[in-house]
């Protein structure tokens, strides 16, 4: 087994007979350590208290006086987060059960980072018998934005915060930024030479996917939407790129992103999409479910297109939790 995302939290995770994740007294201790979370030199007895009683029993009943009775303000609205979050993760089986309801009842509320945080563990799973370590890098699209740059007639997808980065020392050297170039050809680009090296760097998200130069780039996101269908859904569907969509009969379709959503729904209304938004498309896919999966009549026996797209500003930002509630599938069947 190939070892990656060692910060993902997966090895505190225990797992059920059919594969899912289930959330440990570990995993929930990890929360326990976070930064905001940690009582402060000079927080009050009530917040020291429950965070000993919690690190003891993490599943611990908390009454809400327990909260109400912190002296401040931020304590009393992280906590009672904290609390809520954690009852959220336990009320299903599994943690990919947790995240489908949080996405079906709505998450409203919940910071992202911790949204991406599920994601990325969940993937983890996905991915553990994978020794492809271009699949594993785009599979980083699902939970970590991506900034899009053109060059050389290739479309190259780096970690958005890996490049502010970068681009934040441009500013600060007047040599780096005599150099110019487009900041991801500052990083190394996955190719079969250096292909090894992600494994040791998995967990720094510095490498840069090439998804237009070649097509391995969409291949690996393409098996890497396939597996997550698979871990979220237990359907073994098969997703594969294609050019251009000349479907003149396509039943659904599901945008991977806000902007691919608006697209698809002007194209399944027949508005007349203009070309700039067309020129924001990075990619197309079709994903077939299996014959004995529970599509909804309109789909069924029907392909459905998955369109990936960026933001004006250039900015890739996955919303994965579309392949969990978008799909053409019965509701009770929706999601682990």
């Amino acid at each position: 087994m190939t070892h990656f995302w060692a910060a993902s939290g997966h090895l505190l995770l225990d797992r059920e007979p059919g594969g899912g994740l289930v959330v440990s007294d570990d995993f929930l201790k990890a929360y326990l350590a976070r930064p905001e979370i940690m009582p402060p030199e000079d927080a009050c007895a009530a917040e020291r208290a429950l965070h000993a009683k919690l690190l003891r029993a993490p599943r611990s009943d908390v009454d809400a006086g327990e909260i109400a009775a912190m002296l401040d303000g931020d304590a009393r609205e992280n906590w009672g987060f904290l609390v809520a979050w954690r009852d959220r993760l336990l009320a299903e089986p599994t943690l990919e059960g947790a995240y489908a309801r949080i996405i079906r009842e709505g998450a409203a509320g919940v910071p992202p980072l911790f949204l991406d945080q599920i994601v990325q563990v969940i993937l983890r799973s996905a991915l553990d018998d994978s020794d492809d370590p271009y699949v594993v890098r785009a599979a980083e699209c699902l939970f970590r934005p991506q900034r899009v740059t053109f060059h050389e007639n290739t479309i190259l997808l780096a970690d958005a915060e890996i490049i502010e980065g970068h681009e934040a020392d441009r500013h600060a050297s007047p040599l780096l930024a005599m150099l110019g170039g487009p900041a991801a050809t500052s990083l190394d680009i996955l190719k079969p030479a250096n292909a090894d090296r992600y494994w040791q760097r998995s967990d720094g998200f510095d490498m840069v996917l090439d998804l237009g130069g070649s097509p391995s780039g969409r291949a690996a996101l393409a098996e890497a939407l396939r597996l997550w269908i698979r871990q979220m859904h237990r359907l073994d569907a098969r997703v594969e790129p294609v050019e251009t969509l000349k479907d003149a009969d396509w039943r659904w379709f599901v945008g991977l992103d806000a902007e691919a959503t608006a697209i698809g729904n002007g194209l399944w209304n027949g508005e007349r999409i203009d070309e700039e938004a067309l020129s924001r498309v990075l990619a197309l896919f079709r994903l077939s479910l299996p014959a004995d999966a529970p599509v909804l009549a309109p789909a069924r026996g029907k392909p459905i297109y998955l369109i990936l797209a960026m933001s004006g500003d250039k900015l890739l930002r996955m919303k994965p939790q579309n392949l969990v509630a978008g799909l053409p599938l019965a509701t009770r069947e929706l999601a682990n």
